[in-house]
């Protein structure tokens, strides 16, 4: 289990995160949802390490370090230029001294031009090789920022079928995306961030107000104007 508890994030006077707590458990998706300047990236940062002076408890679970069983994806993965996909994939595998492995199977289905420049891939080639190169690992717990941005429609759907085989099979994945659809139908509970707060946490039994929640808090003056235009 990964637990983050009353975390806080300031940079200089700026307060990002307020007390933000929230739990991934094993074999389930948590999304994480808020408007651009929330904080979910910054918080996810935090949970992973990227970020190291904040106050707060982050956990992991068994005693280990976080990261050797977490995978991270960040919002706009880096690739080096020059490398193929398959030296990407094999660079990030001998970055945590892991054997190089077979990625025929998982390619299969990504369907990526892995002898071909990462950096000239295009935006949902690279989400998509970056994917690889958590998939061929086999963590316990995923962290992705945004993982269906930039993918196409089948692209989308083929990754809302991972994510539910991966938690099926007991990986725990925290994400965030700005699709709700896409959340609402795959995670077991939401967190929504407002201003760096938590204003409620979600179950799935409660997803069927968290859009007219979230239009309300985030637009309640701008639903006066238009209720007044329409």
């Amino acid at each position: 289990m990964l637990e983050v508890k009353n975390l806080r994030k300031a940079y200089g006077s700026h307060v990002v995160l307020h007390d933000v707590s929230l739990t991934l458990r094993p074999g389930t998706i948590h999304g994480l949802v808020g408007a651009n300047g929330a904080g979910k990236t910054t918080l996810l940062n935090c949970l992973y390490g990227l970020e190291t002076d904040f106050s707060g408890e982050v956990h992991g679970s068994a005693g280990q370090p976080l990261r050797e069983h977490t995978g991270l994806l960040p919002y706009e993965p880096y690739f080096y230029p020059r490398l193929t996909g398959r030296e990407y994939l094999e660079f990030c595998l001998q970055a945590r001294s892991r054997d190089i492995t077979d990625f025929a199977g998982w390619n299969r289905l990504l369907e990526l031009p892995l002898d071909q420049y990462a950096d000239e891939y295009s935006a949902g080639m690279r989400k998509k090789l970056a994917l690889l190169a958590l998939l061929v690992q086999n963590f316990d717990y995923l962290i992705l920022d945004e993982p269906f941005n930039g993918l196409d429609l089948e692209a989308n759907l083929l990754l809302k079928e991972i994510l539910c085989r991966l938690r099926d099979r007991g990986t725990g994945i925290l994400l965030t995306s700005h699709i709700l659809g896409t959340l609402t139908e795959t995670a077991d509970e939401i967190t929504v961030l407002v201003d760096g707060l938590v204003q409620r946490h979600y179950l799935a039994a409660d997803f069927g107000t968290l859009e007219s929640d979230l239009l309300n808090s985030l637009h309640r003056g701008k639903l006066a104007m238009l209720d007044s235009l329409v």
